[in-house]
């Protein structure tokens, strides 16, 4: 019959050393690179952090070049073309400040449902206001921003083609975004 043996106590230390070297490494050199978490400080000075995907930082500061792009933009005249899915649905929002106003103009080619509302900013309840509600095929007005927060169009398709909607807008909004 064969004997049993006992792992030495070398062998048990050498696993300890081990472990403790793997968390190290994970703590001081992996996590800063790949999660942007610098607890130790460790990962900043060697440089490291900067390798983490921005959208993983956890203390990641605005990228400077991004804002002023988005500031010149935001209040600019824009047009923009939304392709809405066959049996589907899309939003384009934008941010607007009570008293605000926008001027727009859509035109689908074919008829859509369209409801054209507001969100309140911080408000989880669900509530929104409608302004338009609508089958049409294009739309121009003007409407003001009755509270702040997140504004503009829900188009929805359904027939069994892609529509493509051109969308123009100006006036006093910012952060324009299709969701």
């Amino acid at each position: 019959m064969a004997e049993h043996q006992v792992p030495s106590k070398t062998l048990w230390q050498a696993t300890a050393a081990a472990l403790l070297v793997g968390l190290v490494v994970l703590v001081t050199l992996v996590w800063p690179a790949e999660y942007g978490l610098d607890p130790t400080g460790a990962g900043k000075a060697l440089g490291l952090t900067a390798l983490a995907p921005a959208s993983s930082t956890a203390n990641a500061q605005p990228d400077d070049n991004a804002a002023n792009a988005e500031a010149a933009l935001a209040g600019q005249p824009m047009t923009v073309q939304l392709v809405v899915p066959a049996n589907s649905g899309l939003e384009y929002k934008m941010s607007m400040v009570a008293g605000a106003q926008v001027d727009y103009q859509w035109d689908a080619g074919s008829r859509v449902y369209v409801d054209m509302h507001g969100e309140p900013k911080g408000d989880s309840t669900g509530y929104f206001k409608s302004y338009t509600v609508a089958k049409a095929d294009s739309m121009k007005g003007s409407f003001i921003a009755p509270f702040a927060g997140s504004h503009g169009w829900y188009f929805e398709n359904d027939s069994w083609e892609p529509v493509e909607i051109t969308l123009q807008f100006s006036g006093e909004y910012s952060h324009p975004r299709m969701l």
